[in-house]
């Protein structure tokens, strides 16, 4: 993975933020922004080993990363500081509040594993098959990520999308951002209303 192309990317997500980032803290102190969305756990030189038992929730949504074990992800800073996210979306949102943290390692699912919970690997190793007609956590444009390009294909000719390395599922992701938030909001204000409905 080309982890200089990932951070770039991220600044499409953290353009406000980069105009407050350590200046702003030390000028607002008790502000906390960005400096709120510090991944909270220790630093973990061993992510992988038991992750779901260590990151069992998305920081930024909240889901759950079992549930969504088909699309969860998990980032690695350079100061060994890891956020266990539920998908690409949360993903971009992490590397752009850590706009100061290199990533040092970022692993995705196996989406066609026959494996339960899906297994993590390098997003290096992976291609990313975007837009088909699956569904994805946290975007109606799905981005689900291979590590077999045979399987990926197979996936494509049933439920089609086209290819992509993990930068650009990354870029799309960006893109998409604007309209999976207000998806996002709709979904949940609706379940807030049904909520209310029952209760009443």
């Amino acid at each position: 993975m080309d982890r200089r192309e990932a951070l770039k990317l991220s600044l499409l997500a953290g353009v406000g933020l980069a105009a407050g980032s350590v200046q702003g803290q030390q000028a607002c102190a008790t502000d906390g922004t960005p400096a709120q969305f510090t991944p909270k756990k220790a630093a973990d030189a061993n992510p992988l080993d038991k992750e779901l038992d260590k990151y069992p929730k998305c920081p930024y949504c909240g889901m759950d990363r079992r549930e969504h074990h088909r699309t969860r992800m998990l980032v690695q800073y350079s100061d060994d500081l890891v956020d266990g996210v539920c998908s690409i979306h949360c993903l971009g949102l992490s590397l752009g509040v850590n706009i100061d943290r290199e990533p040092k390692a970022i692993w995705g699912p196996d989406y066609g594993s026959a494996v339960e919970p899906r297994p993590l690997l390098p997003v290096e190793k992976l291609t990313y098959l975007i837009g088909a007609d699956l569904k994805h956590a946290m975007t109606k444009r799905s981005k689900h990520s291979f590590a077999s390009l045979d399987v990926a294909k197979e996936f494509q000719a049933k439920h089609g999308g086209t290819f992509g390395d993990f930068n650009e599922a990354l870029k799309q992701s960006y893109l998409d951002m604007a309209n999976d938030v207000a998806m996002i909001r709709k979904l949940r204000e609706e379940r807030r209303l049904k909520m209310m409905q029952k209760q009443g």
